[in-house]
This record gives C-alpha cells, sequence and structure tokens, in this order.
C-alpha cells in the first residue's frame, strides 16, 4: 500500500468545489462477535447497513469504477470490526501476491481512521487479497508513515462474487479521548492491481493538498473508553560467528558464540502518549548497508533500518531544507549515531593484536510520543550507550584500549496545530552527552547542544505555505576538540585563503546558527512551485546527533513542477519540473549555481519513461584539498534517462543511463543500472539488479605535504571502476511467514595518474591551477610503491603510490515467522567477505577469483519474541 497511499499523499489535492461529505452510520455490537475468518457468515455483518458508492480516484479521476465495493462497520467496547467485500467481475483474476508486512503487491483494501477528529491525522490499516497486512499514520493531513506497526487481526478469503477482507482493529491502537459519541473521520479504499486502479469511498481530489480533512465521517460510536496498553516483549538471541583462524592471534580462534536476552515494550502512559522502549536491544536481523567507495571529504549517509527507531520517526524529522537535492539529507537527528561504530582504534605493530567492538552498545533507549486532543505533537527520546574498549594483547600482556566513551543522547520536539492544521509551530532540542574520562577521549566534545523553531503557515484551502525554520548549535570541550572540530572537513576553518575564518586553539566551545525560509504551491491546479533560501553559518554543527557535510554556505532555489494525472491520448499522465539554484559563502563569494530539469511521462500500457539534465557552472570547492584554499572547478554536464516496464508483470525490468561531461575533461562519468524482476508464482519474487560505472577525475585529491609556511596539495587523474550485483529473493509462505535473501558482490578499483601538484587553485585558467609532474620530476619505485618528486636536482617529498582496488560481498538470508501479533522467530544467516589490495586496474576474473577465495565471516543468529499484552 506504500506506493500507492504516497502517490494518494503527493497529488491528492483537495477539491475546491464545497461537497457534502458522506457519513456512514456504525451500531454497536449486542450479537456475538464475528469470527475473524473472511467470510462474512455471522449474524451481525447481516444486520448492519452496508454502504458502497465508490468513485474512482486513478487512473480516471470522478469516474466510476469498473469493480464495485461494499463495506460494514462495527463496533464494541473493546473493538471495531470492519468487513469489506471486493466485488470482481473476473474473480479468477484477483492477484494474490503474498509479500512481507507494508510491501504493497497485489489486490488490496483498507479503512483510515481519523479518531482523533483533527482532520490531520489518520491511522491505516490494509490488506491484500493474499492476506498481507499494510499499516500506516497518517500525520499533518498528507505525510505518511509506513513504519507503524500496530497490533490487530485480519483475514481474507475469495469466493464467486470476488474476495473479503474482515478486521478487528483493537480500541487499544486507536487515540482518541473519553467522549459521549464521536464522529470520526474514515476514508476506505480499494486497489484492483491488473488495472492499476484505486477506487474511494469518499472522493478525494489529485489538484488538491490535503488527504485527512477530505475524509467522509464515521458516526454511531458512543459509550466507549480510550484504552492504556501496556505490550512488553521480552527477546532471547544465540549468535555463533564462523570467520578464518589466525596463527599467534588470541582474538581470532575461528569461533566466537554469544548469548543474549533483552526487552521491548510500548506502554500507554495516557491516551493520548505511548512510551516505546528497549533495553539490550540487538539488530541482528537487520539487512546490512550496501557497500560503497567514499573519496570525497564528506562522510556517508545511511539510512535507518533499525525498528525502534524507524516506528514513529517522522515527530522527530527536523530537516534543514525541503526537495530531493544533494543538502536534503541534513537534518538535526540522524538516529544511527546511536550505537555508531566507535571514534578510535589502536595503532598496531607486528605481532600486536586488537579485538575492536564493531559498535558502541546500546545499553537502553525509549521514545515517548503521540498528539494530545489539543493539537500537541510531542517526541521525546532518549538513549545511553555504554563505555566500549579495544581488547589488546602485546607480548603476551593483555590490556584494554578506550575507543569509545559512554554516551547520553537525548532528542525533544514538539509541535502545535493552530486553526485545524492550517498553521503550525513548533521547535526541537538535542543534547549528546560524553564521559570523557580518558586521555583516548579527549578530542571528543564533551557534551554538544541544538535546538530549532519552525513555523508553517497554509491558506487558500492548503494550496500555499509558507515556512519559516531557525537553528543553533552549541558545543562544548576541551582545546584539542574544538580546535579538531574547527579543522574537520564540515569546517575547514584553517584554510589559507579564508578572510572570514580563523583556527583558534584556544576556544573550548563552537556554536553557530542556520535557517530556511520556504514559499510553496502544491495544490489548486496542475502547476506547482517551491522556492527557499536556506543558510548554515561557519561554525554550526549539529553532527553529534544530526547530519550535515557542509557550513558556511547560503542556497537559494526556486523550483516550477507541472502535473497531468488525467489519462489522455497516449498516455496516463505525466509530470515535468525544474529548478534554478545558487550558493555564496559567508565572505560573499559565489562558490556554485546551475539549473536542472526533469520529466516523467506514463503510457497507456503503464511503461514509463523519464529524463532530466544538470547544467553546473563554475564553481568553488571549500573541500577538495583538504583545508587547503578553494579549488575552482570549470561547468559541468549531466544528463540522464530512465525505462521502466509495467510491474504488473510476471517479468518487469528498469534500466537508467546517467553521462557527465564537464569543461576540459575534469570529471566526466558514466552510469548504467538495470532491474529485472520476476515473480514466477505468487508467493515467489526474484530480482537482479547490476550496475556499472566508469569516472574520469582529473584533479582527485592524493595527499598534503606540509612544508614550512607552504604546503603541498598533491592530485592525480583517478580512472576508476565499479561493479555491482545486488540479488534479492522473496518467498512468502503464508501472510505471516517469509523467507528473504539479499546479497550483493562489489568491486571498485582506481587507478591514479598524471600527478600534479596545485599552484594557482582559482586561476581563470583552468591550465594554470596545477603544474603537471614531467617524467624527469616524477620518479616511481616499483618495489616500495613510493613516488618520489624531484625538482632542480633535489628530492623534494615522497607519497605512495594510491592505487587500490576493494572487493566485497555481503548477503543476508532471514527466515521471519510471526507466530502471534507481535511475537516473531527470526533465523538468520549473515556472510561477509572483504579485501583490497594495490592493483588498481579493473580484471573482473581476477576480482571474482580474488573476492571468492577469500575466507569469508559467517554469522548465524536466531532470535525469539513473544509478546505480552496487558
Amino acid at each position: 500500500m506504500t506506493r500507492i497511499l504516497t502517490f494518494l499523499i503527493l497529488i491528492v489535492i483537495p477539491f475546491s468545489a464545497i461537497s457534502q461529505k458522506k457519513t456512514y452510520t456504525t451500531q454497536k455490537l449486542h450479537s456475538k462477535v464475528p469470527a475473524i475468518d473472511g467470510k462474512f457468515d455471522d449474524a451481525c455483518w447481516k444486520e448492519i447497513e452496508w454502504a458502497g458508492d465508490f468513485t474512482q480516484f486513478q487512473p480516471y479521476e470522478d469516474t466510476l469504477p469498473s469493480q464495485k465495493t461494499k463495506f460494514a462497520i462495527l463496533y464494541d467496547d473493546n473493538n471495531l470490526y470492519v468487513a469489506i467485500k471486493s466485488y470482481d467481475s473476473e474473480p479468477d483474476k484477483i492477484n494474490q501476491r503474498l509479500s512481507r508486512r507494508d510491501a504493497e503487491d497485489g489486490d488490496w483494501a483498507g479503512i483510515i481512521i481519523d479518531s482523533y477528529e483533527d482532520k490531520l491525522t489518520g491511522f491505516s490499516f490494509s490488506v491484500t487479497a493474499a492476506g498481507s497486512k499494510m499499516d500506516a499514520i497518517f500525520t499533518n493531513d498528507n505525510s505518511q508513515d509506513a513504519s507503524w506497526d500496530p497490533i490487530w487481526y485480519v483475514k481474507t478469503s475469495t469466493d464467486a462474487e470476488g474476495w473479503n477482507a474482515e478486521m478487528r482493529i483493537p480500541l487499544s491502537q486507536l487515540r482518541f479521548t473519553k467522549k459521549n459519541s464521536y464522529e470520526w473521520g474514515v476514508e476506505v479504499a480499494r486497489f484492483v492491481f491488473r488495472k492499476s486502479e484505486l477506487s474511494l469511498w469518499e472522493p478525494l481530489h489529485k489538484s488538491a493538498n490535503k488527504t485527512v480533512s477530505d475524509f467522509g465521517t464515521l458516526g454511531g460510536i458512543r459509550d466507549i473508553s480510550p484504552k492504556k496498553d501496556i505490550e512488553l516483549i521480552p527477546f532471547t538471541l544465540g549468535k555463533i560467528t564462523y570467520t578464518e583462524k589466525e596463527d599467534g592471534n588470541p582474538f581470532i580462534t575461528g569461533r566466537d558464540n554469544s548469548l543474549s536476552a533483552g526487552l521491548d515494550g510500548k506502554i500507554s502512559i495516557t491516551n493520548d502518549l505511548t512510551l516505546n522502549l528497549t533495553v539490550n536491544p540487538d539488530f541482528g536481523q537487520v539487512e546490512a548497508d550496501p557497500s560503497q567507495v567514499n573519496l570525497s571529504s564528506f562522510e556517508s549517509f545511511y539510512p535507518e533500518k533499525r525498528p525502534f527507531f524507524i516506528e514513529g520517526r517522522n515527530i522527530f524529522d527536523f530537516r534543514m531544507t525541503s526537495g530531493d537535492g544533494d543538502g536534503s539529507a541534513a537534518g538535526m537527528f540522524y538516529s544511527r549515531r546511536i550505537g555508531r561504530s566507535p571514534h578510535f582504534a589502536p595503532d598496531l605493530n607486528d605481532n600486536e593484536y586488537a579485538k575492536v567492538p564493531d559498535n558502541a552498545s546500546i545499553l537502553g533507549a525509549f521514545k515517548l510520543s503521540g498528539k494530545t486532543r489539543k493539537g500537541l505533537s510531542i517526541g521525546i527520546l532518549e538513549s545511553f550507550t555504554q563505555r566500549e574498549s579495544a581488547d589488546l594483547e602485546i607480548q603476551g600482556v593483555k590490556s584494554k584500549y578506550p575507543v569509545e566513551p559512554f554516551t547520553n543522547y537525548m532528542v525533544a520536539r514538539v509541535e502545535q496545530d493552530i486553526n485545524k492544521g492550517n498553521s503550525v509551530i513548533g521547535g526541537i532540542l538535542t543534547s549528546t552527552h560524553r564521559e570523557i574520562n580518558s586521555e583516548n577521549f579527549i578530542s571528543l566534545p564533551s557534551s554538544a547542544y541544538t535546538g530549532g523553531v519552525n513555523a508553517t503557515h497554509y491558506w487558500d484551502n492548503k494550496n500555499y505555505f509558507v515556512t519559516v525554520r531557525g537553528i543553533f548549535s552549541s558545543i562544548y570541550g576541551s582545546k584539542e576538540a574544538i580546535t579538531e572540530l574547527q579543522t574537520n572537513s564540515t569546517h575547514n576553518f584553517q584554510r589559507p585563503d579564508a578572510t572570514h575564518l580563523k583556527v583558534d586553539s584556544t576556544r573550548t566551545s563552537l556554536s553557530g546558527h542556520g535557517g530556511t525560509l520556504e514559499f510553496g504551491k502544491f495544490g489548486g491546479g496542475h502547476l506547482r512551485m517551491l522556492s527557499w533560501i536556506t543558510w548554515t553559518s561557519p561554525g554550526l554543527d549539529f553532527n553529534d546527533l544530526g547530519f550535515m557535510q557542509q557550513s558556511d554556505n547560503i542556497q537559494q532555489v526556486a523550483w516550477f513542477g507541472y502535473n497531468e494525472w488525467q489519462p489522455k491520448h497516449f498516455y496516463n499522465s505525466f509530470n515535468f519540473g525544474g529548478d534554478i539554484y545558487t550558493g555564496w559563502n559567508f565572505a560573499g563569494q559565489n562558490i556554485y549555481k546551475g539549473l536542472e530539469m526533469n520529466g516523467n511521462l506514463q503510457f497507456k500500457n503503464y511503461y514509463s519513461v523519464f529524463s532530466g539534465f544538470n547544467l553546473q557552472g563554475n564553481s568553488l570547492s571549500a573541500y577538495d584539498l583538504r583545508g587547503g584554499p578553494m579549488l575552482k572547478s570549470p561547468p559541468s554536464f549531466n544528463f540522464r534517462i530512465g525505462f521502466n516496464s509495467d510491474e504488473r508483470k510476471k517479468i518487469s525490468m528498469n534500466l537508467f543511463l546517467m553521462k557527465r561531461w564537464s569543461e576540459y575533461n575534469n570529471s566526466n562519468m558514466a552510469e548504467i543500472e538495470y532491474e529485472l524482476t520476476y515473480k514466477p508464482i505468487n508467493t515467489i519474487s526474484i530480482s537482479l539488479s547490476p550496475s556499472y560505472l566508469e569516472a574520469r577525475d582529473n584533479l582527485q585529491y592524493v595527499t598534503t605535504i606540509e612544508g614550512d609556511g607552504t604546503d603541498k596539495y598533491v592530485m592525480g587523474q583517478l580512472d576508476s571502476k565499479q561493479f555491482s550485483l545486488a540479488a534479492r529473493i522473496n518467498i512468502g509462505l503464508t501472510p505471516d511467514m517469509s523467507i528473504q535473501y539479499y546479497g550483493q558482490p562489489f568491486f571498485f578499483s582506481g587507478n591514479y595518474s598524471h600527478f600534479k601538484t596545485i599552484t594557482q587553485p582559482d586561476s581563470p585558467d583552468y591550465n594554470d591551477r596545477f603544474h603537471e609532474y614531467t617524467a624527469d620530476e616524477l620518479i616511481s619505485d616499483s618495489e616500495s610503491g613510493v613516488y618520489t618528486i624531484h625538482t632542480d636536482g633535489n628530492t623534494d617529498y615522497s607519497f605512495d603510490n594510491p592505487n587500490f582496488h576493494f572487493l566485497q560481498y555481503r548477503s543476508n538470508l532471514v527466515y521471519r515467522w510471526e507466530y502471534k501479533p507481535g511475537s516473531t522467530v527470526f533465523l538468520v544467516w549473515s556472510q561477509g567477505r572483504t579485501t583490497d589490495g594495490s592493483d588498481g586496474n579493473f580484471m573482473f576474473g581476477n576480482y571474482a577469483d580474488e573476492l571468492r577465495n577469500t575466507h569469508p565471516q559467517n554469522d548465524f543468529l536466531v532470535k525469539i519474541s513473544y509478546a505480552i499484552i496487558f
């Protein structure tokens, strides 16, 4: 349901005309409760009024659907009962693809309930014809969070008339206040997979920027009380790791065993607020991050995959800007900081051994979240990670080496709806506290605080909006820690050409500020637009608990878009858009500018094509020389195009091509990605996703040679090649039992040549920005792998040959069985192989052999949890 609901969210746009909303009046159940079996043969379903009269939303808005749908709703003191009858004139064509929870595939039907009665929040419960659950929360009228996994019950069945869905939704999974009677918002939806047809009970319209506020009404509910449930889920976990035994190394014996236990829980503190907690969590069942090689000065961003931090994360979202550009990941809360890899590791010599923890262990965490009856959304997260040390053995003597301090993380977020959600104000505070009790930790800040405020106002039926955000950061620590902070890749205060920056080695704190002003139109017709200006001062830094790559930046963006959603002629829909952007630093220098265009077209056969380009002008980078002066880069042009086939077919495919050219061949790149998906039967899905990339960067950083007053920045031409092949197999045994496999071999090679030193980094003439070493100046020693630079008959300096290749294979095989709602069994086998070398010439066959001959690490894990509900 995720993809269709996302579509509904993004382009469901309220109808400007005033229309009468539908009302369904339910009844309290006085007879025997229905058996949840999907058959509707209980007496209660014969005594209640059934509603229908659905309207098509997709692909043809405001038309009659091809298939009829009816539903009925009952309730008692503890549950809501929902029956949805999906008639089908060709029942043998009902698609019953079996998938894991929240993975939309095949026919489905569902209900969304606004039990808050705030016209902003909806609790969604849907099910596929095969019986797979899909659930989500709508917030702020049209934002969706599919990470929410409530405990509810559903069964489906098929017959000669179509298929049925019968649900029991405990009132404890909804949020409402004590009243004599209720008028909840409600929407019922049905999707016919073979026709890609979405129909709705209460019509919604694609020219609006609203969803929940346009729902119909569920009346007739009286004399019920909010439920305060308690869910405790203790778990136990056993793990065995097999690796290659290393002679003499006491820490790599070939086998390692561990047994642990923990507790997850969910407690209703009030009718509106829920406490989620986890003690000694383990996320061994979570899929590994994809392989990558990062040669930039920026940290890589990885999405969160751990269930505790995914569920309900929308309340903690405080990103700097909208959109999906390069800076869109910047935000004040990045949950991957909690339980991160250690900051430090011991330096070892020959015959010295160490066992370093992979991550800081999370001792415990809790989240308090919810929304009050007066429209106040609250989110508080607190987490503790333990002090970690590496085990050392040096000349037979064992010791400990501290690698990560005990750390406390806190996030507090509030938002208040005003005037039925037409205005929103809010704020966020984060703090990070480290216990600096070792000399190893002296270069880490002892404490870091960030805060932000936000305000949004909508008008003209929510078609237009303006948003303001303001943020600050204050970081405290030793002189060494703050000096390290000033000179890291985010700030680069040490740049010799920076007139507005200066390293102060006596400082024990660093502060900064930032903000954004946005204006947009997302409703009221086909035209969309969004414009913003955002800034981050040189001292702003929220990387202790957030994510940001650059400071000292002022960015302006103006975007427009046009959507056509009604099928006509040869197409079902199309959209196109473009933007212009420019950026400055706080010294007033224009550091980048450009424009881009994108478009997408879906044909009547549900094949689609998309394309776009980006034209970047001259730019100045404060990061390419790793603390050196700004380096000017020439203009570049990126072009991309892609094709998607009809995903409803047993065989579907996607193709993506991208090419980058730059003036003077400074940075060129070509990439191809392909995905082939095969679904031979309703229970099996197989996909292969190969990709290949070639790039040439003429000015790739190699090293800095520090001199007396003048540093030399050595660059080289990097020819890199990258290949990966992601494979996925999903097998649905039942709606509650599945097997999933993920595997990816990854090859990367980097070959350096044409070494240079930077001379005039901002020269108008490209060739004056560097001096390329001649054969007489550059001497290579093939035995030692060292390059030596000779000028004027003298040996100036030397550096190691930077050529390399990196090979990796990662895989996960996961069996998952939810043997009762909230209780699961996981059986996991993970394998990893990693190797590297000093050869940078891409040789596919040799790399495959080298990776195959690398001894793997195999992890076998069993995790069993049991839900106790009070």
